[in-house]
């Protein structure tokens, strides 16, 4: 279910196309979601955030606004499946960035398990034998920065309660995204606030089936499932916007899924805190 409502986030925006500039429609996104942190309130006023957690949290805003306008970009320019494919990277930078920032071990299986996901992304974007595309770059990018976002929120839920981390996400990412949207503003349709407010319902759905989904399995069972999500993006291309199946795409997808499962078995296996975040985490 998750994977699913996660590939319906990506149909809406591949649906709305190109017609409202990137930056606009994640700005709008985050604004309008911003309804679902009501509930939040009452754990955010009992918070009481340092300077150090308000300026950790105004990074991770940061980080995080700048991946997804990225993802907005490359969305509505590249077919579904490859960035369904490429985001599965965001996982793999965690475990690289924990390795540099956090302290973590970075063992030889787990750097082979590295070097097999630059291999899968490799193979998506196949240098030399066909164009990478600006939305390609956009999303090489775009994994690099929900990286630095994941590994800030990994700090953060060490101190502070989880709706505090979701809220302070949400109110970061729309300060963040309000210079980029008003820069290069569009004067949205009431249809397009309706579609990016659908976007912000099956995204918070999505965050939800995930976290119901944790709480039944331990995440080495339901992160080989994630990769349903590659199976419906394909489907998807193919039968509402004419993108044809390739399978070079499914090939390096899997390879890179293949790499961020066994990180994240490994981690388990050693008992130890778990860094990096399941794939569908790193989406919107």
């Amino acid at each position: 279910m998750t994977g699913l409502l996660f590939v319906a986030v990506t149909a809406v925006v591949k649906y709305m196309g190109p017609r409202v500039p990137p930056a606009e429609m994640a700005f709008l996104r985050y604004l309008l979601g911003l309804v679902f942190l009501l509930p939040m309130l009452p754990a955010m006023r009992a918070a009481h955030l340092s300077p150090r957690q308000w300026k950790l949290f105004a990074w991770r805003g940061a980080f995080h606004a700048g991946g997804v306008m990225l993802w907005f970009y490359a969305m509505t320019r590249i077919p579904i499946a490859e960035v369904t494919a490429m985001n599965y990277l965001a996982p793999v930078y965690v475990s690289i960035g924990a390795a540099l920032f956090l302290g973590e071990r970075l063992a030889a299986r787990r750097i082979a398990a590295v070097v097999i996901a630059l291999v899968g992304t490799a193979i998506i974007l196949r240098p030399g034998f066909r164009e990478v595309a600006p939305g390609h770059v956009a999303m090489l990018f775009c994994a690099v920065t929900f990286a630095g976002s994941y590994l800030i929120a990994k700090i953060m839920a060490d101190e502070v309660k989880p709706a505090v981390v979701v809220a302070m996400l949400s109110i970061f990412v729309t300060i963040a995204l309000a210079p980029f949207a008003l820069a290069d503003w569009v004067t949205p349709t009431w249809g397009d606030l309706g579609l990016l407010f659908l976007v912000a319902c099956i995204a918070t759905a999505g965050h939800y089936t995930m976290t119901l989904a944790f709480a039944a399995a331990p995440v080495t069972v339901t992160q080989p499932v994630t990769f349903l999500q590659l199976v419906w993006a394909v489907l998807l291309g193919v039968v509402f916007f004419a993108e044809p199946v390739d399978g070079w795409v499914i090939l390096g997808g899997s390879l890179i899924l293949a790499a961020v499962t066994y990180i994240t078995w490994r981690e388990a296996a050693l008992k130890r805190r778990a860094i990096t975040p399941p794939s569908p985490a790193t989406k919107l």
